[in-house]
C-alpha cells in the first residue's frame, strides 16, 4: 500500500484589520444641576461689576453684556406655553420674540438685571428645547459676557465635554451639527473626540464655541480643518 503524502496544512486566512471606531455621537446626559452651576458661577463672576462695564458690548451682535444676561433670565422663566404665545403675539418673528423677552427681564439698573437671573438660577422652567440645549445657551451666553470683560471660568471638563457631543450632533437651537459636519473634532484638554475628516483639535471651550458659530475661537483651533470650520461661522 502506497503511503500517503501528507497534506501541508493550509494557511487560514487572516481576519480584516478591523476599522478605526469612531467616537459615540450621542451626548451624555444633561440634568438640572449642570445648568444651575453654570447660571451660579456666571452670577458670581458679575457680581460687583461697574455700571460702565455692565454696557460693554458682548460678542453677540449688537448687544451689551447686561442685555444678553437678560436675555439668559428670560430663557430661565419661559416655559414652552409662554414662549409659543410670544411667537403668535410677534407673528412668529424669532428676533423680535427675543427682543421681547429680553427686555422683559432688564430691570432699570444693571443690579436689577443681575437680581432677577440670580432669582432664576435654581429655574428648571424651559422653551421647548432639551436640557443639553439649555446648558449651551448657558455656557456659550456665559463667554459671550465673560470674553469681553476680560474674565476667565475654569469649566468642568466633564460639563463641556456633553456639551460638545450634544453640539457635534444636533442644530438646535444653533447650526452646530451643519458646521461640524465631515471635521473631525479632537478636544486636547478632555476625551471629546467625535466625527470623521480633516482634523480640528483645541480645547473643549473653543470647539463649542466654534461649534456655535463664535468666530473669534476657531483662533484658538488647530488642524487642517480648521479653515472650514472657520468658513460655516456665518451659518445661520
Amino acid at each position: 500500500m502506497t503511503p500517503q503524502t501528507p497534506q501541508t496544512p493550509q494557511a487560514q486566512p487572516t481576519p480584516p484589520t478591523p476599522p478605526t471606531p469612531t467616537a459615540d455621537r450621542r451626548a451624555a446626559p444633561v440634568d438640572w444641576s449642570l445648568i444651575h452651576a453654570e447660571r451660579a458661577a456666571l452670577a458670581a463672576d458679575l457680581a460687583g461689576l461697574t455700571d460702565e462695564r455692565w454696557a460693554t458690548p458682548s460678542l453677540c451682535d449688537g448687544l451689551s453684556v447686561r442685555e444678553v444676561l437678560a436675555h439668559l433670565t428670560a430663557g430661565a422663566t419661559l416655559n414652552p406655553v409662554r414662549w409659543m404665545a410670544g411667537v403668535i403675539r410677534c407673528r412668529f418673528d424669532f428676533d423680535r420674540q427675543v427682543a421681547v423677552r429680553l427686555a422683559e427681564q432688564m430691570g432699570a439698573t444693571p443690579a436689577d438685571t443681575l437680581a432677577r437671573f440670580r432669582g432664576a438660577v435654581a429655574s428648571t422652567t424651559k422653551p421647548p428645547l432639551p436640557k443639553a440645549a439649555m446648558l449651551g445657551e448657558t455656557v456659550v451666553h456665559g463667554e459671550d459676557i465673560r470674553r469681553p470683560l476680560g474674565v476667565r471660568r475654569d469649566y468642568p471638563v466633564a460639563t463641556l465635554t456633553a456639551l460638545a457631543a450634544y453640539y457635534q450632533g444636533s442644530d438646535l437651537p444653533v447650526m452646530s451639527k451643519r458646521r461640524a459636519h465631515g471635521l473631525r473634532l479632537t478636544a486636547t484638554d478632555g476625551p471629546f473626540a467625535a466625527g470623521d475628516g480633516p482634523l480640528v483639535s483645541g480645547t473643549t471651550l473653543a470647539l463649542v464655541m466654534a461649534m456655535a458659530g463664535r468666530a473669534r475661537y476657531c483662533d484658538e483651533l488647530d488642524g487642517e480643518g480648521v479653515a472650514v470650520l472657520r468658513r460655516r461661522q456665518a451659518m445661520t
